[in-house]
């Protein structure tokens, strides 16, 4: 891979200054951090080499459609409704297939700062979520392809996962609880 001189390396990638190489790392960075305002992202990408303006920044955070989402602590963070880098298209499957370590990180992230209540009826599970983090939950949820789940719909801070069975629902339910980790979950 020839880059040029003087493009910023990112793990021992060339980077090329473009704005698709942007896009790519910065939702990569919303992806793997907890990314609380402008400020602190362009830092994040000052480390991997990259400059921009915050008007550029603001930009980009549109064109990616980031949103700031409340954590279940609270907090707020910037948070990307794709998996990985824009253009990106998961994998297609039948849900057998195994979890990426990516998509792994990224459903755990998910469940530890937006899961609230995870309750099951049937063969359906329904997550509670912060105001307006259900798409995202269910985005990374559909990502991770889980076995036995048929699909998820999301409202504005509900998750509905169907399920093959009721005991595939009780078995996702205990997975994204212990992703989310301890606390008043259920």
């Amino acid at each position: 891979m020839n880059t040029a001189p003087d493009a910023p390396v990112v793990d021992g990638v060339g980077t090329p200054p473009t704005k698709a190489a942007r896009h790519a790392l910065i939702a990569r960075i919303l992806g793997h951090e907890r990314i609380h305002s402008q400020g602190e992202l362009r830092e994040a990408l000052a480390r991997h080499g990259v400059s921009t303006t915050q008007a550029t920044l603001s930009r980009d955070l549109v064109e990616l459609r980031a949103t700031k989402i409340r954590s279940v602590g609270g907090t707020q963070v910037y948070a990307i409704p794709e998996a990985g880098a824009p253009g990106q298209v998961p994998p297609i499957g039948g849900g057998e297939e195994p979890l990426t370590e990516h998509t792994t990180a990224r459903l755990a992230r998910w469940c530890a700062d937006l899961v609230v209540t995870a309750e099951w009826a049937g063969n359906q599970l329904v997550l509670r979520t912060p105001a307006g983090a259900a798409q995202l939950l269910a985005s990374a949820v559909d990502d991770a392809m889980l076995p036995g789940v048929l699909g998820c719909i999301a409202g504005d801070d509900t998750v509905l996962v169907i399920t093959r069975s009721e005991s595939v629902a009780a078995e996702v339910a205990a997975h994204l609880l212990s992703l989310a980790g301890p606390g008043p979950h259920s």
